[in-house]
């Protein structure tokens, strides 16, 4: 069997039979094309005069040789490689892993790890990558009472993303608070700061004191839920999958806003999280009457996220540090009798492409 040619690729015989390549995407991933060290691409096919033109190609043993017209290059492609993309997929990647969707029972299940044992044990932090990952949150202990462990902790997947408030934020009584976390008030169910145009993906919250009465944080898996309204009411999902809506976290110095989906989708489909709060919902400005579709599709789906069979709430305690995917995970707080003790919770973020990259860089080490 032989290499044969068409107008814009040829034929290569492989053990899945006559694939087609396009050459364009030859010359692009022609090996040469990457710099060993850097592994960057280093040649830029839009420097070419012309299209690329195959003059001629052999096969010579097990790779694929093609000599090409208008240039003088000739690129070299291992048919093993070759066969990886006889048909079109995208690369495979171990931080794509199978989301276990979970509701309330998910208490007895939640994953806990020591924070000395996360920065010792390699295989313990790549269980703790995978949970978050899968689970979307994980619950931390061992924390020391200072700034810096929950620096250390944050850095072993990844750097702090600045957010609103700065690289970190105080959850406590403030003075003159410009967020409702900074009061004793009860917080509803939301994900965190919506008016970014890309909010923050992973959230710390390390407990530094909790001797309040009340206070108890509420969690649940909001993909766990969207999928279920999917089922439930295919058409309200639509909308709310589809519609952008305004979002805003304004005061004297600064006036975030944005337009985001409640309920986020994937490339593949499935439910990647949500952004929801109505703390920071602005003024809804869709025209009047896509609001009659609208607001009852998003009241269904709010009240939805209410269902106590959801839900999961966990009191932390001095040392603890819930870690979770703020995209995904919904949570919120029960009001606390400020003057009963203090409650004190610092907070930051990473970002979900770091805690993917950091869990792919673990796995390939573990190899």
């Amino acid at each position: 069997m032989t290499v044969s040619f068409k107008e814009h690729g040829l034929t290569v015989p492989l053990t899945q039979g006559q694939i087609y390549f396009n050459y364009c995407w030859l010359r692009d991933n022609c090996p040469s094309s990457f710099d060993p060290q850097t592994r960057e691409r280093i040649f830029d096919i839009c420097s070419l005069e012309e299209n690329p033109v195959a003059l001629s190609a052999e096969l010579n043993i097990d790779e694929l040789v093609v000599y090409w017209a208008n240039e003088n290059h000739t690129s070299r492609f291992s048919l093993a490689w070759l066969e990886k993309w006889a048909k079109p997929s995208i690369r495979d990647d171990v931080a794509i892993l199978p989301r276990s969707l979970w509701k309330s029972d998910h208490s007895n299940k939640l994953a806990k790890f020591n924070a000395d044992t996360l920065s010792t044990n390699r295989t313990k932090l790549t269980q703790y990558a995978h949970a978050l990952i899968v689970d979307g949150i994980a619950l931390i202990s061992g924390l020391e009472n200072s700034n810096q462990a929950l620096t250390r902790l944050a850095n072993l997947l990844g750097n702090i993303r600045p957010s609103v408030p700065g690289d970190y934020f105080d959850v406590r009584v403030h003075l003159d608070p410009v967020n409702l976390s900074y009061t004793a008030s009860e917080l509803e169910l939301h994900t965190d700061t919506p008016a970014e145009e890309l909010p923050p993906g992973i959230q710390f919250l390390h407990c530094r004191s909790n001797t309040v009465k009340g206070g108890v944080t509420v969690f649940l898996d909001g993909a766990a839920v969207a999928e279920d309204f999917r089922q439930s009411n295919p058409k309200d999902f639509e909308i709310l999958s589809t519609t952008k809506i305004p979002f805003y976290y304004e005061h004297d110095n600064f006036d975030w806003r944005s337009r985001q989906k409640v309920i986020e989708l994937d490339d593949r489909g499935n439910v990647s999280g949500l952004t929801i709060s109505q703390h920071m919902a602005d003024v809804n400005d869709l025209p009047q009457k896509e609001l009659d579709s609208f607001y009852p599709a998003l009241l269904r789906f709010g009240r939805l996220l209410r269902s106590k069979k959801y839900q999961i709430k966990i009191r932390l305690e001095e040392g603890q540090c819930i870690v979770f995917d703020n995209h995904r995970i919904v949570h919120g707080r029960e009001a606390y009798a400020e003057n009963s003790g203090d409650r004190y919770l610092r907070g930051c973020y990473i970002d979900r492409g770091e805690l993917r990259s950091s869990y792919r860089t673990l796995v390939k080490k573990q190899k």
